[in-house]
């Protein structure tokens, strides 16, 4: 794991990934929660984990444009989650209770060669992989 998927990893933790999260926010503690559970995962923990609309992304690379080839995990506010994705016009996989089987869902559906994440944008990750799998 690089030290910047480290860093990353590190400020959700101690932030939740929202910085500017609303106190009482029905989402702030099952969003937490699910930080920890993925970050507990040995494969998504290698992954760049980034946060928008409550929602938990990870990416095979560490700079913006990010990959949009692994699915992402929800909060709703009735304390449960959503897996969706890979991309935003992707159908929701499925909705479950708890953040643990959610987080299962997506490891059952990693691309082959997911992870440690590249340093770099996507459109680096691309031309590297393409060189890679030309030998």
């Amino acid at each position: 794991m690089t030290n910047t998927v480290e860093a990353a990893w590190h400020k959700l933790l101690t932030t939740a990934g929202e910085p500017s999260r609303p106190e009482g926010s029905p989402l702030l503690e099952p969003f937490a929660e699910l930080v920890r559970v993925a970050h507990a995962e040995p494969l998504l923990r290698q992954l760049y984990p980034w946060t928008g609309m409550w929602e938990l992304h990870f990416s095979r690379c560490t700079e913006i444009r990010h990959t949009w080839d692994i699915p992402y995990i929800g909060t709703l506010r009735d304390r449960r989650y959503y897996v969706q994705g890979p991309s935003r016009s992707s159908p929701r996989i499925a909705e479950t209770d708890s953040a643990q089987a959610a987080v299962a869902m997506v490891i059952d559906r990693l691309p082959p060669h997911c992870g440690p994440a590249f340093i770099g944008t996507a459109e680096e990750l691309a031309t590297f992989e393409k060189a890679r799998d030309s030998r």
